[in-house]
Parts: C-alpha cells; sequence; structure tokens
C-alpha cells in the first residue's frame, strides 16, 4: 500500500493540495492556546498566518503539519488527517522550522540528502538531482560543502527551504522564516517565497510577524490573537480593517510618555 502511495504522489499529477480546519482547539494543561478556529487554505496559494508573540500561531502550524494532536476539532489536508502516516505518504509535506534545524555535524549536501536516502523515498540518482536542483534555485551551489557553523543566518534559512524542496512538497509550511535576519534578507527570503509558489505549485502557510512578507506576497492573510481567529482577508482587505487591535498590531505607535511594558505590568 504505502509504495502504491508514494508512486502515485510522484507522477506527473502531483499537484498543490487544501486545507481544512475546523473546530479546532488546544490545551497544554488547563492553558487554553486556540479557541476554535475554522480556516481553509486553497490549493496553491499563500496563506499567512500573523498575530502577535504567544498567541498560537506556531501551534496552530504543528496542528496542520501533523506534528501534534488537536484538543477538540480537525484538520484535513484533502480531506486527509495529517497526522496519519498514511496522508504522510499520500502527500508530500514539507516543514520550514525557525531555528533551521540542521544538522551541524551534516554538510550542507548531507543535509538535504539525509531524510529522502533514509527513507527510500527514490533512487540515489534522484536525489542528488533533487538535493542540486534545490542548492541551484536557492544559489547554494557553493555552498555544498559547507557546514551548519560556517554559514550567516540568511544561509542556514535558505539551507532549510532547500531542504524542504528535495521533498517536491504539495504543501509547504514556513514558521518566521525571516526571522533574526536583516531587511535585505528578509526581502529575499520573501521573494524565494513567492517564486517556489510558481515553480513546485505547492501550497504555502507561512507563520510570521513580518508585515512587508504578508503584505507583498500573501494571497490571503490570518490573523491570530489570543488563540482566537481575529481576521481573515486579503492584504487589501486587512490594510482596509479597522478592528483597534489590529489596527495597533501592524502600527503600532511608539508613546514614550506612556511606554506599553508599563501598561503590560499593570495588566
Amino acid at each position: 500500500m504505502k509504495k502504491t502511495i508514494l508512486k502515485e504522489r510522484s507522477g506527473a499529477e502531483r499537484k498543490p493540495v487544501s486545507v481544512e480546519v475546523s473546530g479546532l482547539s488546544k490545551q497544554f494543561g488547563k492553558q487554553h492556546v486556540l479557541r476554535e478556529i475554522n480556516l481553509t487554505v486553497k490549493p496553491g496559494e499563500i496563506f499567512v498566518i500573523m498575530g502577535p508573540s504567544g498567541s498560537g500561531k506556531s501551534v496552530l502550524l504543528r496542528q496542520i503539519a501533523g506534528l501534534d494532536l488537536p484538543t477538540a476539532g480537525t484538520v484535513r489536508i484533502e480531506g486527509y488527517d495529517p497526522a496519519v502516516p498514511d496522508t504522510r505518504d499520500r502527500f508530500a509535506l514539507a516543514l520550514v522550522f525557525q531555528a533551521g534545524a540542521l544538522f551541524n555535524s551534516l554538510s550542507v549536501y548531507d543535509n538535504l540528502a539525509l531524510y529522502p536516502l533514509e527513507h527510500r523515498l527514490c533512487s540515489k540518482q534522484e536525489i542528488h538531482e533533487r538535493v542540486m536542483r534545490a542548492l541551484k534555485i536557492l544559489s547554494l551551489e557553493n555552498a555544498a560543502k559547507k557546514f551548519p557553523s560556517e554559514l550567516s543566518g540568511g544561509m542556514k534559512k535558505r539551507v532549510a527551504i532547500a531542504r524542504a524542496l528535495v521533498m517536491e512538497p504539495q504543501l509547504l509550511c514556513y514558521d518566521e522564516p525571516t526571522s533574526e535576519l536583516d531587511p535585505v534578507m528578509s526581502a529575499t527570503i520573501t521573494e524565494i517565497i513567492a517564486t517556489l509558489k510558481n515553480e513546485f505549485r505547492v501550497t504555502s502557510i507561512v507563520v510570521s510577524h513580518d508585515r512587508d512578507l504578508a503584505l507583498t506576497i500573501a494571497d490571503r492573510v490570518a490573523i491570530l490573537m489570543k488563540g482566537v481567529l481575529r481576521f481573515i482577508g486579503t492584504p487589501a482587505e486587512l490594510r482596509q480593517c479597522t478592528d483597534p487591535a489590529i489596527v495597533d498590531f501592524l502600527n503600532p505607535q511608539i508613546d514614550l510618555k506612556n511606554p506599553r511594558y508599563l501598561q503590560l505590568e499593570a495588566s
């Protein structure tokens, strides 16, 4: 069964997938992290999830990727539960972690080749071709023999994306892809995400605080606050949003006479 599914997945009919989240809630003990989340991601779109720190964005991404189970509700990828092993065999899913999650003892090339080699997803020759193609797309050919300790922060982000591309994903999830990067490299990563949408015909879900990324390349944006979905719409609709909390999040005003940290201490 597994071999049949993998064969089907690697065929010419590989397409971007849809994602549906219905009534999803997540608790850690008594702490409610996500409350009744309902959203649909269309095949091939770039869907950006924004919100303040601690609002549950990365937790939601882990639910979508099948890395964690919801307390209530469901996640479905083309109607299949991502937490079930057969779903991961049926569809090519990849996650770009915030910190890169590269293996420090392996070269860039070996970081990219490790998963498909260990899981025997295809022949060694095809894996080599996939790795070199991903490195070329991300302009990393000259870094193939380097180790993570020899890379800049921006290069590590690009290597993490390249590793995901080796899977030829139908769904590509990014967790804060522009965090800890300077403005120029953040713009570069944003351009890469937009380009890969068409190059790989992939559905992209991006968790980010980056307002420029969301307003520039997203097809739709969701705003998550305190575990509650507060807004879903296009960048144009988000610019017109009058919700005071969302306006303050997107365009915070610095007030030296009444600083925010004093308000946080009081609340």
